[in-house]
């Protein structure tokens, strides 16, 4: 699987580069701190296929990486993609290394 750190993403925000930001983390997590990127809860990922990206890069995030790791093995799978990266450390590497305003929980 693909992986991108925390600093690759930002170097990536701040370019403007454009890619597909997914978080895979339930509602409420998302309230609690985000990335700005589109939710899409463990039950709706089934059925996620068409609101992911296929022409350029998709990164895919959670708390710390699990989830996000389990929803890109599915998709991958499933639609046969090989455009997805794994957020490595997820939300919480965000708030270590990146920007501590971000809570964590």
């Amino acid at each position: 699987m693909k992986e991108i750190t925390v600093q690759e993403l930002k170097e990536m925000m701040d370019s403007g580069e454009d890619f597909q930001l997914l978080d895979v983390r339930e509602p409420h997590e998302f309230e609690v701190a985000n990335l700005n990127g589109e939710l899409i809860p463990r039950n709706d990922q089934p059925d996620a296929g068409d609101k992911i990206a296929r022409d350029k890069k998709v990164v895919v995030h959670c708390r710390s990486g699990a989830r996000s790791g389990q929803a890109i093995r599915y998709w991958e799978n499933k639609y046969g993609l090989d455009n997805l990266y794994n957020l490595k450390g997820g939300i919480l590497a965000w708030s270590d290394e990146i920007d501590p305003s971000v809570p964590k929980y």
